[in-house]
């Protein structure tokens, strides 16, 4: 049994909005939710509003869990936002869920967030000392308190005074009484666009399979930078900060959806063309081309193409066995469940083969893989991965290990190739990889988890800055 999610990279979640006086607002948030389900299985919720009151359901689990029932129900209910989670700051806790829900001198407000903030813990402790009592240990929870600490007079003006304030990867729905507002931060690290409803109303939403699942017409992305307003009047967009467009490129390799496209670019067509140059690069001979499933599937189609083999399906995920990456600590997600990859033995017997992955963490699994194939009698085993090796963290809403922990910072290709055993390894190359952004300037993308090239400037690259339990650990450290 493989426990194969457990070496894959986490991204932290994903946000959902909508503004409409005619539909059912929390239920097509729940489909929303359920589009945006593979951005974080650990908890979710949907808050409310018919313009006097608010309401917020969270709970554990994934969207189906939670709302088994029935999702939040207010009547004239008019504005929706929700969250899907998956821990990168804070324990994996019913008080770390979003949407965070509060009531201040301007009214009252709902926040949810998908990134990671690099000077949260400096935030932090400044509102701390100055009396801000917090109720989560997560990073999310600053920018509300900031929000309702402004001395700006419009909710709009409150909210941008605050983005000034912060650095780091966000993406925002944020929910007042009234109006439905989202922002993205100035490098664009996490993606987040705009539809609109059939009855007049709109839709935000971390990616564009959001807003298909509930029948809205794309009307654009939010820019870098930008953040947009949604109410009676109807969509105002406000530039709050200049764009320096770093968009994080593992979400083309591996968080997004292949039927997304983020900022004009297809996912399914990069991936594919990850693939195409990969076949150009690796030069493998053999007799058959596998994907692991399910993040490697594009990328194989495109390099067998490009290597004019057979694409089969050589391994099975039991995609009923359960989440095993919903445990927050690697010793509990080595205890759980373990997620089953399998290899069909008719398939690769006596094959040679090429194994398409889309990236290798800590390596722990790619030689179990390796070595199920063998034993299902392959004579060969070639891996390809459509990315880079990852030898440096990630700041920006990626839940990566301290450096020491990523094989490719500590073992060349040749070492990680003789550890999982495999005949042969090959990764795409950067500049390969560039060439698959077909719609976008590859220049204004983030590899920083490949060549340590940090858009934002880190104070400390050491493990305490990667540390997602900071805020619940830093009292026993004094």
């Amino acid at each position: 049994m493989i426990d194969y999610e457990a070496d894959k990279l986490k991204e932290e979640c994903g946000v959902f909005g909508v503004y409409s006086h005619d539909l059912n607002v929390s239920e097509l948030t729940y489909y929303g939710l359920f589009a945006l389900q593979h951005r974080g299985q650990e908890s979710t919720g949907i808050a409310v509003t018919d313009g006097a009151w608010m309401d917020v359901t969270r709970g554990m689990g994934l969207v189906r869990e939670v709302f088994r029932h029935q999702v939040p129900q207010m009547e004239n209910q008019y504005i929706a936002i929700g969250h899907v989670r998956y821990s990168t700051t804070g324990s994996s806790l019913l008080a770390n869920t979003q949407p965070l829900m509060v009531n201040y001198s301007g009214g009252k407000i709902a926040l949810a967030h998908n990134g990671n903030l690099t000077n949260a813990g400096e935030i932090r402790k400044e509102l701390e000392e100055s009396g801000t009592i917090f109720q989560t240990t997560i990073d999310s929870e600053v920018v509300v308190n900031l929000i309702a600490r402004s001395r700006k007079v419009t909710v709009e003006e409150k909210i941008i005074d605050s983005l000034k304030k912060i650095k780091g990867a966000y993406c925002l729905t944020i929910m007042t009484e009234d109006k439905l507002i989202g922002a993205r931060d100035p490098q664009g690290f996490r993606p987040l666009c705009l539809g609109r409803l059939e009855d007049g109303g709109y839709v935000l939403s971390s990616e564009s399979c959001g807003l298909d699942v509930v029948g809205a017409e794309f009307i654009r992305d939010i820019e870098p930078g930008e953040m947009v307003v949604i109410d009676e009047n109807g969509v105002e967009f406000h530039r709050f900060a200049d764009a320096k467009p770093s968009m994080c490129v593992f979400e083309f390799i591996y968080f997004a959806r292949p039927d997304s496209v983020i900022d004009g670019q297809s996912v399914h067509e990069a991936r594919f063309e990850m693939g195409r140059i990969l076949a150009q690069e690796a030069h493998c001979k053999a007799d058959i081309v596998i994907s692991v499933p399910d993040s490697g599937n594009t990328a194989a189609e495109g390099y067998a193409f490009e290597a004019g083999l057979p694409y089969v399906s050589g391994l099975v995920k039991n995609r009923y066995i359960g989440r095993t990456f919903i445990q927050p600590s690697q010793k509990q997600r080595d205890t759980a469940v373990k997620l089953k990859l399998n290899a069909i033995k008719s398939v690769v017997e006596g094959k040679s083969v090429i194994m398409v992955d889309d990236s290798i963490v800590r390596g722990t699994t790619s030689g179990k893989i390796v070595k199920m194939l063998r034993n299902a009698g392959a004579k060969e085993v070639h891996m390809v991965i459509s990315s880079p090796p990852i030898g440096y963290p990630c700041f920006y809403g990626i839940d990566t290990s301290a450096r020491k922990e990523l094989i490719a910072a500590t073992k060349s290709v040749e070492e990680i190739r003789e550890y999982i055993d495999a005949d042969s390894l090959h990764f795409l190359s950067l500049d390969g990889l560039k060439k698959c952004m077909l719609k976008l300037n590859p220049e204004h993308m983030c590899y920083a988890c490949f060549n340590g090239g940090y858009p934002i400037e880190q104070k400390s690259q050491s493990p305490a800055e990667v540390d997602k339990y900071i805020f619940e650990t830093r009292k026993k450290k004094k």
